[in-house]
């Protein structure tokens, strides 16, 4: 397991520990006077998509345009992709060949 996110909200920490699949656990700790909220589990592209982390279901928009021969944002996707080489070496995860 990894540290996924940080959240500043219970509620919404919760929230994201019951979209993940997989190991998880999250844990709470005293930032100076704040409580944070560490969500821990698998680092999968599934999971990051859950979590909405790195642009992954603009990306998936983006895909699917790409995909049916309609009008995308290029630059966006490149931004995207960029980020998501970032995500990959960090989760040590390979980029799916179709998102590229």
């Amino acid at each position: 397991m990894v540290l996924l996110n940080t959240y500043e909200d219970r509620e919404e920490a919760e929230k994201a520990e019951n979209l993940i699949s997989g190991k998880k656990r999250l844990a709470s700790e005293r930032d100076g006077t704040e409580l944070i909220y560490n969500l821990f589990g698998q680092a999968s592209w599934n999971n990051l998509y859950k979590l909405k982390m790195f642009n992954l279901p603009l990306l998936k928009d983006l895909i699917d345009l790409r995909e049916a021969n309609k009008d995308y944002d290029i630059i966006k996707h490149k931004e995207i992709i960029t980020t998501l080489k970032y995500a990959a070496n960090t989760f040590e995860l390979e980029i799916p060949k179709h998102w590229l």
